[in-house]
């Protein structure tokens, strides 16, 4: 307690304190933040911090200016936390749209690689090997829809698939690229 006077004191000049001022630093704390909540927590917090200093702080005396000086702090304090969350907030999201670009310009060049691929594939290859893999048909109804032989798609298929193998083994194994991106 203030040395100065005896803690029933202390606490009569505090509450007199705190309903003479509580009002006025709000408004304070509202023109700065413009949040009627966080303005109210910051005056209340002011007025806590008072209390656990009463016993260096002349309550009559420097209380007013305390409480003032306290108030403007909290309220900066606010500002530059408001300030890291937002910067936070914005670095992460400029890292997630720069991986999701990222993620959308590798699957858009994966797909002009296998489009690249299958357009290098001999016409009657490439018709057989884009109903397989496109149309789901097995290879009896792509042989009755052509009018060739199972062996004749079975080989087309093969060589289709060599084709794509080569063109295309330098980025993962070209079944895991047909299973994924024909299906």
């Amino acid at each position: 307690m203030n040395k100065l006077i005896n803690p029933q004191r202390a606490k009569d000049v505090y509450k007199q304190c705190f309903q003479e001022n509580f009002e006025r630093l709000h408004r304070y704390a509202f023109t700065l933040l413009q949040d009627n909540e966080e303005a109210r927590d910051v005056v209340q917090l002011a007025f806590v911090k008072l209390w656990q200093k009463q016993e260096e702080i002349n309550l009559e005396g420097a209380g007013r200016a305390y409480l003032y000086t306290t108030v403007q702090r909290e309220c900066y304090n606010i500002f530059r936390s408001k300030k890291v969350r937002k910067n936070y907030a914005s670095a992460v999201h400029a890292t997630h749209a720069e991986e999701y670009t990222d993620d959308r310009l590798e699957s858009r060049e994966l797909s002009n690689r296998i489009q690249a691929a299958i357009d290098a594939l001999p016409p009657k290859c490439r018709e057989v090997f884009c109903k397989s893999r496109f149309e789901d048909k097995k290879y009896a109804e792509i042989a009755a829809e052509l009018n060739i032989s199972v062996k004749t798609v079975e080989v087309q298929m093969s060589k289709a698939l060599k084709v794509m193998r080569e063109q295309l083994g330098d980025l993962i194994p070209i079944s895991i690229i047909l299973i994924a991106y024909f299906k």
